[in-house]
């Protein structure tokens, strides 16, 4: 028997009995199109939180001045003078495994531009800024190391600053007033939007840091260190190894408090990013439960059809068939139900996810190997619970199936 007789005949045996497997194909349908749906949704998420990691940083350590937290008390950063210029140097110069720095003093301030004023913050850095938060310009050019060396009144805005400021008008080569500093302003960054805390990321003013700290703050000192680690994996070394070098440089004995704090915000969105697909798998799995009960709908169709069968299984087996025949031809009976269940199954899951985004504002993202996993479970849902009442109508003693009434 070729196989072009074996479906057309398991087509014509599901045909007779059309709303018993119209039934199962919906059963199987309903678990390909719910598993797709609720993996989409989950990749989604996945993929929204790992934007955010791309955001944060190339490989961002941030070192941040004042202790965490002294006798059980969390301080903050602001005031401290635990780090200078010379520690942000000794960084660079003494852990390898950090490729970039820029020294970091920040603080909020208002911008003003002809009729118009903005409450916003100030940042004071260096050119290697950009590079360690993996930030873009929009329009122009960023501040130079000639510019912070020179403390040079020139300054770079951030999208919301200029939306409240400039309107249309562009904002390159104008002259805003920082405090009471009239500053040129030479860029414009690129936006980044709302972080996952819901903190708007463009608005802020960056400025050289000798800038700030001659013109706007007068401290010496620094709020912050941004350091770029040579790769993701050797953050933590770097972490402990900056930790020592501050440790040592500040003169702390082993029994102090570290008078400084490290953060690697990545590390956050890294736990995020874990729970998301921890998430999306637990739910998958639920999903999942309904495929397994559509498969217990095929083997439970398919003993019922061997019951009912039985006497053209007797024939079959007497003019000469095989028991490989016999176990074939309900083997694909069972593979047709679940191949056409997960073909509606992939078309519902494609529906589902558009249908969730659009009605509910629920991101989801389709992906062929999500439709491929889907419909590779769906063939194997047939084979799995076809096999053993197709082997239960190939193992039939003819002569019992002749006499079968």
């Amino acid at each position: 028997m070729n196989f072009a007789n074996i479906v057309r005949e398991a087509t014509a045996a599901l045909r007779r009995n059309a709303i018993r497997s119209i039934l199962t194909i919906l059963g199987i349908s309903v678990g390909v199109g719910a598993f797709i749906c609720v993996v989409a949704i989950g990749n989604a998420g996945s993929s929204s939180i790992e934007k955010q990691l791309q955001s944060l940083g190339d490989n961002f350590i941030w070192v941040e001045a004042g202790s965490r937290s002294r006798s059980g008390v969390r301080y903050g950063a602001r005031g401290d003078r635990t780090l200078i210029l010379g520690d942000a140097t000794a960084i660079i110069g003494q852990v390898p495994l950090i490729k970039s720095m820029s020294p970091n003093v920040d603080g909020h301030i208002q911008v003003i531009y002809e009729g118009q004023n903005w409450a916003t913050m100030f940042r004071g850095v260096t050119p290697e800024f950009l590079q360690i938060r993996r930030w873009d310009l929009r329009l122009g050019a960023f501040f130079t190391e000639a510019d912070v060396d020179a403390a040079a009144p020139v300054c770079v805005l951030g999208q919301t600053v200029v939306d409240n400021l400039f309107n249309n008008e562009n904002p390159v080569g104008q002259t805003v007033r920082v405090q009471s500093v009239p500053c040129n302003v030479v860029g414009v960054l690129r936006a980044k939007g709302f972080s996952a805390t819901g903190q708007d990321q463009d608005d802020f003013v960056v400025m050289p840091f000798t800038t700030a700290q001659k013109r706007i703050t007068g401290i010496f000192w620094l709020d912050d260190i941004f350091c770029s680690a040579v790769s993701r994996e050797a953050m933590p070394e770097a972490t402990r190894q900056i930790v020592g070098l501050l440790r040592e440089r500040h003169h702390l004995n082993p029994g102090e408090d570290d008078d400084f704090n490290i953060r690697r915000p990545e590390d956050v969105v890294q736990a995020q990013l874990a729970t998301s697909r921890i998430m999306t798998i637990l739910l998958a799995s639920v999903a999942s439960l309904s495929l397994l009960v559509g498969g217990i709908g095929i083997m439970n169709i398919m003993l019922v059809s061997v019951t009912q069968r039985t006497r053209e299984i007797g024939v079959r087996l007497a003019v000469g068939a095989t028991e490989w025949d016999v176990q074939l031809q309900f083997l694909s009976e069972a593979i047709v139900l679940s191949l056409l269940g997960g073909l509606l199954g992939l078309l519902a899951g494609f529906l589902s996810s558009s249908l969730v985004e659009n009605l509910f504002q629920m991101p989801t993202r389709l992906s062929s190997p999500i439709f491929a996993i889907g419909g590779l479970f769906s063939a194997g849902i047939g084979i799995l619970f076809g096999y053993y009442p197709a082997r239960k109508a190939s193992q039939l003693d003819p002569i019992q199936g002749l006499r079968y009434e």
